[in-house]
């Protein structure tokens, strides 16, 4: 561990020194006429400049998703690229389970309920295979934290991850990126659009990943078994525009083919959180001849349209279909029977979608009634059905059938009282309704579950506008999350378990500012949020079990600051910083603990770990991201470049119970890309490496067998080439 501390130190000494240089820069130099762009987003489902919005609210740009996944890295690479934002699977490339400020669900099941929602192109991905679509050609990600439960709706009781990718123009553009990297990484994106008609215009963006097979199954002597996929997306969209109408018809396809989750046996040692002689990154010990294959495809399209009335209303219509199905394989207990180390059983389990269906409607109408009021109401409906199937291999599959549906009716005002200060106020009212039918194909019983649950959500914001260079704000909101049925126990002889709704309010307040003749922008929020009825998934343990829990109580503060720095022409410096402290308060919760581990809560007579005071899981005590981005002109519209990233998280428990070995402190990483552009940059060569370092860090546990772990993505290095249309 003092190795692992020492590094972090470091690096964290690195970047504080390289704030206060920036700081200190932004002071002394004088304006030049460069400044950073004005950034503008639709949190409130309306263009807004990011100052103007009462919202904790970070965003990210397209340029930064292409660079951060240059080795083929999927949607979890947002883990610390945005303050508060973890993001991990248990699931390989799909299923991928988000936190904001400490709120998440650790639950690895297809079915599972998250408080994180995710919104694609105005669209929300309930399932958790939905959540994990590829990014590419993707024009802005907006993390809004907190509840979002009054334009956004059901299950925001964290916040929203919203995605927007490049709409059609009547200009014609694109682009080309190639690359190829160690371990036979290999990228294609491209896109193309324009126009059409006067009033048609198009665009078609498409993805390919590949990564060759890399690691050996030494148990069954085969080489370059696993540790391979192959990804393929793509989107075509259609904009018709008229004086007062418009419609966006989107149609979405992906099929990705690979390994799943490596977990890997015995890598911890009792009494340590640092992986030990058991772990090699580019090996595994599997009986299972299968070497955990992955196969899920999914399609989707959406339709919006919009029409402004005479009096200033616009109406909107999105109307959106989705679709996936799959199925992933594990060798669970990581080994075989002869090791590494001490396995009580070997453990091989398929989890399979067979269909998800998902269905959405929206209804919306807003006005600038006035100069200083605006309004928007609507209504929204949610139908979905999920087929899972949990194979174990040593019984007949068993098969869930889970049916949600829901709606909502919702409105929002902001009301300007001054000049500089505007009041905001929504509110929504959902109706939620699941069941769940399933039969065990161990012992044949039937089970039917059905729940239910209708609530008031609300929210009041103020923002005020001190100067042209400073806006402060205050907010209080409320969510709720819908009640969650969990039956993969079914499959292993047990029952199904419910968690009951749970419910938030929240406090924030915090200031946005451009600062240095706009070249300086600094943002940050304090918060405070209390969950009543927390969910949670007791997940493994000694008695190998997903189980939904309602800790009677939860709550978190901390705070979240952006910084970006234009210290000159050719250098742009951005900082991101996070501190959140979350507790468990319940006296009375116990869950079951792994039997190898040192377990640090007090037990019950029966070996269950009293929780009552503990931070949630998978919810990092800080996070810090940093980039530093320079380039070197060389005349006729040619430059040199050189890019450098890091993200660092600070102490995260994986369980519910503490123990010293699922417990990660310090870990991060690095990336580095140097090259040239040409031709008023509409070419680019580079050299890149994502993980540079090579850092192993642990990201998750499995817990009931024996010391499992599963660890990040291995270091690529590559070459890419790009080309603007």
């Amino acid at each position: 561990m003092t190795k692992t501390f020492s590094k972090t130190g470091a690096f964290l000494a690195a970047g504080c020194s390289m704030l206060a240089i920036s700081t200190g820069a932004s002071a002394q130099n004088d304006n030049d006429g460069f400044a950073l762009e004005e950034i503008v987003v639709t949190a409130q489902r309306r263009e807004q400049s990011l100052r103007d919005v009462p919202i904790s609210v970070s965003t990210l740009q397209g340029d930064s998703i292409n660079e951060f996944s240059a080795g083929g890295a999927d949607i979890r690479l947002l883990a610390a690229r945005i303050p508060g934002l973890n993001a991990e699977s248990s699931n390989g490339r799909v299923a991928p389970r988000f936190y904001l400020r400490g709120l998440g669900n650790t639950d690895f099941d297809l079915i599972a309920s998250q408080p994180v929602s995710i919104i694609m192109d105005d669209v929300v991905m309930e399932n958790v295979v939905l959540k994990s679509f590829p990014l590419f050609d993707v024009e802005r990600v907006e993390v809004l934290r907190g509840p979002q439960g009054t334009l956004f709706g059901r299950n925001t009781p964290a916040g929203i991850i919203k995605f927007d990718t490049r709409k059609p123009t009547q200009e014609e553009n694109g682009y080309l990126t190639a690359s190829y990297g160690s371990l036979g990484q290999k990228n294609l994106e491209a896109a193309y659009g324009g126009g059409m008609t006067d009033n048609l215009s198009g665009r078609i963006s498409v993805l390919l990943q590949d990564r060759d097979n890399y690691i050996d199954n030494a148990f069954l002597g085969t080489e370059d078994a696993l540790g391979g996929f192959n990804e393929k997306a793509a989107r075509v969209q259609l904009l018709h525009e008229s004086d007062n109408f418009s419609a966006l018809f989107n149609a979405h396809y992906r099929n990705n083919e690979g390994t799943s989750a490596l977990f890997r046996a015995n890598v911890l040692t009792a009494g340590s959180n640092q992986l030990n002689n058991n772990f090699d990154r580019n090996t595994v010990f599997f009986s299972d001849t299968h070497n955990n294959p992955q196969e899920y495809e999914n399609w989707g399209g959406s339709l919006r349209l919009n029409y402004e009335f005479a009096n200033g209303i616009t109406a909107t219509s999105i109307t959106a279909f989705e679709d996936a199905e799959g199925f992933s394989l594990g060798d669970i207990d990581g080994g075989n029977p002869n090791g590494p180390g001490f396995i009580p059983f070997q453990s091989t389990t398929q989890g399979s979608t067979d269909d998800a269906a998902q269905f959405t409607q929206e209804f919306r109408f807003a006005q600038q009634a006035e100069e200083n009021l605006f309004w928007q109401a609507g209504f929204f409906y949610f139908d979905s059905t999920n087929v899972v199937r949990t194979s174990p291999f040593f019984i007949p599959d068993t098969a869930a059938r889970h049916e949600n549906t829901a709606w909502a009716v919702f409105g929002h005002v902001a009301y300007d009282v001054s000049d500089a200060t505007t009041l905001t106020v929504g509110a929504r009212f959902t109706d939620d309704e699941r069941d769940m039918r399933s039969v065990s194909g161990g012992t044949g019983e039937v089970f039917v579950r059905e729940v239910s649950a209708s609530r008031l959500s609300w929210d009041v914001a103020l923002n005020h506008v001190v100067n042209d260079e400073l806006s402060v704000y205050a907010r209080v909101a409320s969510g709720f999350r819908a009640p969650t049925i969990q039956g993969r126990d079914i499959a292993f002889f047990g029952a199904p378990s419910i968690a009951e709704e749970e419910t938030i309010i929240s406090y924030e307040a915090g200031f946005k500012s451009q600062l240095v003749d706009n070249r300086l922008r600094w943002n940050a929020s304090v918060y405070y949020w209390d969950i009543s009825d927390l969910q949670l998934s007791a997940v493994g343990g000694g008695g190998n079990l997903i189980q939904l829990v309602n800790a009677d109580k939860a709550i978190g503060y901390g705070f979240e600051t952006d910084i970006e720095f234009l210290a000159t022409e050719n250098l742009l410096l951005t900082a991101g910083f996070a501190y959140n402290y979350t507790e468990l308060d319940d006296p009375n919760l116990q869950v079951g603990v792994c039997a190898q581990c040192t377990v640090l809560d007090p037990l019950s007579t029966d070996g269950r770990a009293f929780v009552d005071g503990n931070p949630l899981p998978q919810a990092p005590e800080w996070t810090l991201n940093l980039v530093a981005d320079y380039t070197v002109p060389v005349g006729n519209g040619t430059e040199f470049f050189i890019l450098t990233d890091w993200a660092f998280q600070g102490r995260t428990n994986f369980f519910i119970y503490e123990s010293v070995e699922y417990t990660a402190t310090g870990d991060f990483e690095g990336g580095l890309k140097v090259g040239y552009r040409w031709d008023d940059a509409k070419y680019e060569v580079a050299l890149f490496g994502r993980n540079i370092t090579n850092e192993a860090n642990i990201k998750g546990g499995i817990d009931f067998n024996n010391l499992t772990a599963y660890v990040n993505e291995p270091r690529v290095i590559g070459a890419a080439f790009r080309v603007n249309f």
